[in-house]
């Protein structure tokens, strides 16, 4: 029988996600076949395992951490918010269906024996199983229905440890807030508190930690700084934070659409250029590089984009010789039209793309393609023309479906007659170095300066691991997972 560590947060974006990549590559180094696990996760950012399984992105990063395949199981309910209190429902890697907020509560009951079930499948395979919650741990308007924190954690008998975000302000009121408002009986659960995202010297916080620690009787067993990391970011709260190397000069433009899905695709940019995330009632400016990054729903982004002043700036761009890169929906967006029979949006439409490649998207089933993929670059140009013959490795999760006269990529995606306007299904485009090194030698070219490669750097989930590891107390946590068979006595 695996044991388990419970992770749980005073609140959403505390860090919870990162923490448990840590602590999945600390354990994995000190021996433990490890593995992660989140019950039900909200996001649009998300990962497609070898057997076509989709995910939320965090749980397969953290899989990489803890040095195994992803796999459905890892994150067996996961919700992609599509708009109008509606969320697509995928439930151990596949899609079941559209359902509003109302709906999906009444089915929780049956989301936690199925999560039940994914962690029995995964507790027979590994010796250590870090479960992570999702948003804060003490949401009392939704704890009868909660299947992720306190009473997943009171299900599985495991001890938990609870993380609050410094950064944000009032840490020790969230920190014992959290653990006054949990039930009485559930409280001796919490077995650890860890301080995240501290700048400054640690010793500054001795009195509040002295006193949170009596007033809670729960000890803290960390307090971690916070650092520049280079791990793929769990859903759209992160965007804001965002931080990125202007070594270069190089200014990418990202269109943030209102449902953006995925644009953990472009983080590796972040190492070798400026990342700006647009509003489509924002300023575009004169980038380098236009995006068009994926989107839950593409009908009603695309109406929300054509509506906006940012449409015309992308044509104008393009039109200036500006590379334009759309993936998934962005690519979608860049036809000339999108055809929906009701599946997208909810009622037959057909809407008007940029028009920049010569492609028609129709939405003809309810139906979703998630497959990871291996093509060969087979366009030219000024930046596909720099790898053309190179093996490229991305991953597909998308509806619909789109013919195209000009493949860039074998038999997907569509290159502009210019070679600078460019759709693709693909994602994880920019994870190839080939890729993302053809793109951004041609704008330095044209810019007139010298690319330079980024340089390799350590391993980045041992670089978090060795920070992590350094800041918290981690004998006292592998106490309480080898401690688990008398803790669950």
């Amino acid at each position: 029988m695996a044991r388990y560590i419970t992770i749980l947060g005073t609140q959403s974006h505390v860090g919870k996600s990162v923490f448990v990549t840590a602590l999945c590559r600390i354990l994995r180094r000190r021996g433990y076949r490890v593995a992660p696990f989140k019950a039900q996760n909200m996001s649009n950012n998300s990962w497609i395992t070898g057997d076509g399984s989709e995910i939320g992105i965090a749980q397969a990063v953290q899989a990489l951490a803890a040095g195994v395949e992803p796999c459905a199981e890892m994150n067996p309910v996961l919700l992609k918010p599509k708009g109008g209190m509606t969320s697509q429902v995928v439930v151990l890697g596949r899609l079941l269906g559209d359902r509003r907020v109302g709906e999906y509560y009444e089915s929780t009951d049956a989301m936690m024996a199925i999560a039940l079930n994914a962690l029995e499948k995964l507790s027979g395979e590994y010796d250590v199983i870090v479960v992570e919650g999702a948003g804060g741990a003490a949401e009392i308007n939704l704890y009868d229905r909660d299947i992720a924190n306190i009473p997943l954690a009171r299900a599985i008998r495991s001890p938990v440890l609870l993380v609050g975000d410094i950064e944000r302000g009032g840490v020790f009121a969230s920190l014992y807030g959290t653990i006054a408002l949990l039930p009485e009986n559930d409280r001796r659960l919490i077995q650890g508190m860890i301080i995240n995202k501290f700048c400054g010297d640690p010793s500054l916080l001795a009195s509040g930690v002295k006193d949170l620690e009596r007033l809670t009787g729960v000890p803290v067993l960390g307090i971690v700084p916070y650092s520049g990391l280079r791990i793929p970011s769990e859903d759209s709260v992160s965007i804001d934070d965002k931080r990125q190397d202007d070594s270069m000069g190089i200014d990418v433009a990202i269109v943030r659409f209102p449902l953006i899905s995925n644009f953990t695709d472009f983080e590796p940019l972040e190492q070798a250029a400026r990342v700006r995330y647009v509003s489509l009632d924002g300023d575009i400016g004169d980038p380098d590089l236009v995006i068009l990054p994926g989107s839950k729903n593409t009908v009603s982004d695309l109406k929300a984009l054509m509506a906006s002043p940012v449409a015309g700036e992308i044509r104008r761009l393009a039109g200036n010789g500006i590379p334009v890169i759309g993936i998934c929906g962005g690519y979608q967006m860049l036809g000339l039209q999108v055809i929906d029979n009701g599946i997208e949006d909810g009622t037959a439409s057909a809407i008007d793309g940029l028009g920049l490649l010569p492609v028609t998207t129709t939405f003809d089933r309810y139906e979703k393609r998630t497959c990871q993929t291996i093509k060969t670059v087979t366009a030219g140009g000024p930046m596909l023309g720099r790898v053309y013959g190179t093996r490229i490795k991305g991953y597909e999760i998308h509806m619909g479906r789109t013919a195209s006269p000009a493949p860039a990529f074998d038999d997907d995606g569509c290159i502009s007659a210019s070679g600078t306007i460019l759709g693709t299904y693909l994602h994880g485009l920019f994870e190839n170095p080939s890729f993302r090194d053809a793109v951004l030698s041609y704008i330095c070219e044209r810019k007139g300066v010298e690319y330079t490669q980024a340089e390799a750097s350590l391993d980045p989930f041992d670089e978090l691991a060795d920070i992590v590891e350094a800041a918290i107390n981690i004998e006292a946590i592998i106490g309480l997972i080898e401690g688990q068979q008398e803790y669950r006595s």
